[in-house]
């Protein structure tokens, strides 16, 4: 194995650079195939002139042309439903299309996955679905006063004996369906509706109703569409929606083996539980997890390349007689960008292996797939979070203009946060359940004469944190008082979402060691020179988690003391042998020119799009 120090590139446009890209692109994204399929497609819609940069838009304007760039993509697509039908695509969307426009992956994420998609999970492909290219579709579950807990919505849909229909109805201010994309632009909309099935006077549980909701004039009868403020970050057309005995056809409820009603109101359903039937009914909620990480790629890798140029082209002074430096040059600056860099690989390799495991999973395995899904979403958006906030501060006063984006990269990463499934909620319940069902062996000791740099070693310290704190977890749970489901959940909370991030750290780090020893494989004798920075980049990612829980693998037996005083300098010495290879490693992002073009900082321009229209310069 070749140290990343001695293959640094002599240059960011050298022969070894670039092979080292190409290698680094192709563990991104896939081989040739699986990249034309899933990712080539958007990366050059992106380079079209409709997805240019519009400065001086007003918020109404922005959510017009995020409208106006969803039907076109629309018009693109061989088939909008296959699209819907193939998760990898869909989270592909998703991560290039919020490089330029966070409101466009909101839209296209709602209509495509959401709504169509459930459509097709509940067999309505092809019937009943708008003409795609002239109507949005949109996704009405979350209520004022129901969120995370949307099992417990209170919007109802009262069986019709008489008709075989149903009366859609909003019984109280607090079951307003909140936050959907109900708004006029765009053009007409139909929505999938969430609504308490009511059947001769018994509730049924939450189902799932096809509903036309505006026309060309405006909602439809009985149907209330009011904006609300525009959220900070892109803007998007949210409106707080409600129903007054709106009547449906019996065609509209999206039934299924979870339940089917008889003209008579008799509902038989394979799903005995009621909360079940919901969880089936709402089956997309999944797909859209490993979609919001998507975006938080998406927006991450952007920014870090921006981060990384801004500090190539930004000129300070250098110790005395020395002149002027690139900023990137000094440890402060790079060495969190470096970090990050690192982040992001782990974060990208985990995402595909989350979409990969959906994807394939047999019918056995598909609670824990779902759950996968879930602790990839909660990890990947909250260190999109951190990552972004370091780039923004790296590019000083400059990172909060919009032209920029950054700011916004960072206000918009918080709707992923929340989407789908706040993040605390979806992790304390991705915890409940490994609580329960987490096979872990205790891996073996740490060997007195390991070397901190060997990957197989840094893996298995990161599954001794994971194994800690999920044994810890269980003793503690074991200890509470019984009786008091509550209390004793509370009691192993700290340590089981403790042992979440443990989990997904440690996935992380096997798809990043992955990807370096397949890259190693492939490149064949110029492993030295192209493969490197990729186990530079494990290296990094590992000790530094590593060193994050030196205390308990110390205790545990897992480290020995020389170890422990050894990661310091461990993680401190990745950091300069990989700074010669920022550059390259931003690049194999493989964003369009066209997309850095439209950010000042990233060509390293001082003034444009920073003046206010009419400005001199």
């Amino acid at each position: 194995m070749t140290n990343v120090d001695e293959a640094a590139p002599a240059g960011p446009e050298g022969e070894r650079a670039k092979r080292a890209r190409a290698l680094l692109t192709r563990a991104l994204y896939g081989p040739e195939p699986e990249y034309d399929r899933s990712h080539a497609p958007w990366r050059a819609l992106l380079g079209t002139d409709l997805f240019r940069a519009r400065p001086g838009l007003t918020a109404d304007q922005r959510v017009a042309l995020s409208y106006e760039r969803l039907h076109a993509l629309d018009a693109d697509l061989d088939s909008a439903e296959a699209l819907a039908a193939d998760p990898e695509r869909l989270a592909s969307l998703h991560e290039w299309t919020a490089c330029v426009d966070s409101g466009l992956t909101t839209i296209a994420g709602i209509h495509y996955n959401l709504f169509l998609g459930s459509l097709l999970d509940h067999g309505r492909g092809g019937r009943g679905v708008p003409a795609t290219t002239h109507e949005i579709g949109t996704f009405l579950c979350t209520e004022l006063g129901h969120g995370n807990d949307a099992a417990a919505l209170r919007t109802t849909a009262t069986h019709d004996p008489a008709t075989g229909g149903f009366v859609l109805h909003t019984p109280v201010p607090q079951a307003g369906k909140f936050m959907p994309n109900t708004g006029p632009q765009g053009g007409p909309k139909t929505a999938v509706v969430a609504a308490r099935l009511v059947a001769d006077g018994r509730d049924h549980g939450v189902f799932l109703f096809l509903v036309p909701l505006t026309g060309p004039s405006g909602p439809l009868p009985g149907i209330s569409v009011r904006p609300l403020d525009h959220r900070a970050g892109s803007p998007v057309d949210h409106c707080l929606t409600t129903f007054d005995t709106v009547r449906l056809p019996a065609s509209a409820l999206l039934d299924g083996p979870h339940g089917r009603l008889a003209p008579d109101g008799t509902l038989t359903s394979a799903t005995g539980s009621r909360r079940r039937r919901f969880l089936r009914s709402i089956g997309r909620v999944t797909t859209g997890k490993l979609c919001m990480s998507a975006a938080a790629l998406g927006a991450t890798r952007t920014a870090l390349a921006v981060a990384v140029a801004h500090g190539h082209h930004r000129e300070i002074a250098a110790p005395v007689g020395r002149g002027r430096v690139p900023v990137f040059a000094l440890r402060s600056h790079h060495g969190p960008l470096i970090g990050a860099l690192a982040t992001a690989y782990a974060m990208t390799l985990l995402h595909r292996e989350a979409v990969r495991t959906f994807v394939t999973a047999p019918d056995g395995e598909r609670d824990r797939a779902a759950r996968f899904a879930a602790v990839t979403k909660g990890w990947v958006t909250w260190q999109a979070r951190a990552i972004l906030t370091e780039c923004r501060g790296r590019c000083g006063a400059r990172g909060l203009f919009p032209a920029n984006r950054l700011a916004e990269f960072l206000i918009d990463v918080e709707g992923t946060v929340t989407a789908e499934g706040d993040n605390l909620a979806v992790w304390a319940k991705a915890g409940a359940e490994m609580l329960l069902d987490h096979p872990l062996d205790a891996p073996d000791a740490a060997p007195e004469r390991g070397e901190l740099a060997d990957p197989g070693l840094l893996l298995r310290l990161l599954t001794a944190v994971e194994y800690v704190q999920l044994s810890r977890a269980r003793r503690w749970l074991r200890r509470a008082p019984s009786g008091d489901p509550l209390g004793r959940w509370n009691t192993a909370a700290p340590c089981a979402l403790r042992a979440v991030a443990a989990h997904a750290e440690r996935r992380a780090a096997q798809a990043l060691l992955e990807a370096a020893r397949t890259a190693e494989a492939e490149a064949g004798g110029d492993a030295g020179e192209s493969a490197a920075p990729l186990m530079g980049l494990y290296q990094l990612f590992a000790l530094q988690r590593v060193a994050e829980h030196s205390g308990d693998l110390l205790n545990e037996g897992y480290l020995a003391g020389r170890h422990v005083s050894a990661l310091p300098e461990a993680v401190e010495a990745r950091i300069p042998a990989l700074a010669p290879w920022a550059e390259t490693l931003a690049a194999a992002f493989d964003l369009p020119d066209a997309v850095l073009a439209d950010i000042p900082l990233a060509r390293g321009a001082l003034d444009d799009g920073l003046l206010a229209p009419g400005g001199t310069r």
